[in-house]
């Protein structure tokens, strides 16, 4: 018999619902763009205004709010091409490498006797010794300097120098598995610096990601000019070394003079308040270097950091003095963490010990250096896009869709008649999914991801045709109009999922191998797939049983 369970309908019809009310703040873009822009003034700045209160009152709380993004196509905006000089990294490296390499010589100055550093390749640290003879315990002693690799995902590998000597000159430089770690630590953490600099300015949803090896993709959607955006990315962010006084009760507790409170808020602490001296220790400009690294002793995870020789010195002198107690680290007015000295720190570098993941100290290790780029950017495309162009772009786009969709739907009811107007409606629910589900996961449409939509507005009736096609064959075989219609839907199934499997593979495909708006298309393509299959066998079929249920046809005409 031709039956769906009430538990089935209901979950159906819930589903369709949910959909639905994600979808629509859509069809209200502006007011409810008003709405979050406010709510999340009021959070960030504290203050209410008549204004901000007048755009929150725009939506209604208890609605959802989330929006489909606008890509830069469609709202208008910048778009650069980054290039970061990795290899500048590498001489920081050697400059920050080379007070303990001339500690560890210094005591073998009985074997290698005078030492000197001495001109060099960028990348590459050279020292001199006086006595050849004894190079060999000079590669040595700097080699134990050296700590196994660490990945991005946690991986260890081989030391991360590799050292040799060559007559009278012992040569240092980064291994190879240690270059390509340094290469993604460091377009990671200018992926950060950007990402931060560019929220800051309050701008919606931009596009930061890195493409081929060295490069960034940085689109801005809203943003007046490619040099503003130019400008705005050439800000430099602070990080201070602060002193902590006590901790604070909350972000009004009452602080003396030349004192500060400041949130903590980090993935390695929850929400706490301290209260700071004002004047920090240390600046990140007196920070070369931060990587995430395990204790020798304990085998946890840590994040350790080098100094230069000026905040070398400042920090040694103030752990001397202040062993068990804790210090900040500050950046945009933010504590990352706040360690307890455990020693006096007269190396150069220190060590952040904590309740570490690996993730949790790669993460710390990259904000670390996020107060300034770890290498220069090279701007090498810019662009702007402006609004009356992405305005344009809607228009175009909404005439495309509304052409897709009235010829199919005119294709369908005129095909297939009263099952065709079933098909029309479900393809009509079709769209308001989509929209409903980019809307969750915070999507951002560009015209390629209109593309994909509009695509999948032809394909999404494929399956229905799939089904009356199969319907029909059935009807020829003398059944009855409910067995055929039930016949239909089971064996027309398998050819269904078929089909559509193949093509999310190739959507699948587009979004891990491509970029920019071959990845948008994949996503929209993707998700209405996905749609048009929930659709086509469940919407469908549940609006065909409903109407069998209440007309009772003796025969059927598909």
């Amino acid at each position: 018999m031709l039956q769906i369970p009430l538990w089935n309908r209901l979950l159906i019809v819930l589903v369709v619902l949910t959909g639905l009310t994600f979808a629509m703040p859509n069809f209200f873009y502006g007011q409810v763009e008003r709405h979050n822009d406010a709510v999340a003034t009021i959070e960030r700045e504290g203050i209410e205004t008549d204004e901000l209160l007048a755009d929150r009152a725009e939506w209604p709380e208890f609605l959802p709010s989330s929006l489909v993004n606008l890509g830069l196509d469609l709202r208008g905006g910048a778009r650069l091409l980054a290039e970061v000089h990795v290899e500048e990294v590498y001489s920081q490296r050697m400059d920050s490498l080379w007070p303990q390499v001339r500690d560890e010589l210094r005591e073998l100055r009985d074997v290698v006797g005078t030492i000197r550093r001495i001109d060099a390749p960028d990348g590459e640290l050279h020292v001199r010794i006086s006595q050849p003879e004894g190079m060999a315990s000079a590669v040595a002693a700097v080699r134990a300097l050296a700590q196994p690799t660490v990945s991005l995902t946690g991986a260890l590998g081989e030391p991360t120098l590799d050292v040799s000597g060559r007559g009278d000159t012992l040569i240092v430089r980064l291994s190879e598995a240690e270059q390509a770690a340094t290469n993604d630590r460091t377009m990671q953490q200018s992926i950060e610096i950007v990402r931060r600099r560019v929220d800051e300015a309050g701008t919606r949803e931009p596009t930061i990601q890195r493409q081929g090896a060295d490069r960034i993709l940085i689109e801005v959607p809203g943003i007046g000019s490619a040099q503003e955006l130019k400008d705005l990315i050439g800000t430099t962010a602070r990080l201070t070394f602060h002193p902590v006084v006590r901790l604070a009760g909350g972000a009004e507790d009452r602080v003396e003079a030349r004192q500060i409170i400041v949130p903590s808020v980090t993935v390695v602490e929850d929400e706490q308040y301290y209260v700071l001296e004002q004047t920090p220790v240390l600046t990140g400009d007196d920070l070369t270097d931060s990587r995430p690294s395990f204790d020798q002793q304990t085998g946890r995870p840590v994040v350790t950091f080098q100094l230069n020789s000026r905040g070398g010195q400042a920090f040694c002198d103030y752990t001397q003095t202040n062993i068990g107690a804790p210090f900040a680290i500050v950046l945009d007015n933010e504590v990352l963490s706040a360690p307890t000295i455990q020693g006096a720190i007269c190396a150069g570098s220190g060590q952040i010990s904590g309740q570490f993941t690996v993730e949790s100290s790669t993460e710390l290790s990259i904000l670390l250096r996020a107060g300034a780029l770890p290498a220069d950017l090279t701007f090498l495309q810019e662009s702007t896009v402006g609004p009356e162009l992405g305005e344009d772009s809607i228009r175009a786009g909404e005439v495309a869709a509304l052409v897709a969709f009235a010829a199919v739907l005119l294709f369908m009811v005129a095909s297939y008649g009263t099952f065709g107007v079933f098909a029309s409606i479900a393809l009509v629910l079709n769209v308001g999914l989509i929209f409903g589900v980019l809307s969750v996961i915070g999507a951002t449409l560009t015209l390629p991801g209109i593309a994909g939509i509009v695509l999948t507005i032809g394909m999404a009736v494929d399956a229905n045709v799939l089904v009356f096609e199969r319907i029909r064959e059935e009807l020829r075989t003398a059944r009855g109009p409910a067995r055929a219609i039930e016949l239909g839907y089971e064996r027309a199934l398998s050819a269904i999922i078929d089909a559509n499997i193949t093509t999310f593979i190739i959507a699948t495909i587009l979004f891990v191998l491509g970029s920019g708006p071959v990845r948008g298309f994949s996503v929209t393509l993707g998700i209405g797939i996905l749609t048009s299959v929930f659709t086509a066998i469940y919407v469908t079929r549940l609006l065909v049983v409903i109407w069998f249920e209440r007309r009772r046809p003796k025969t059927i005409e598909v």
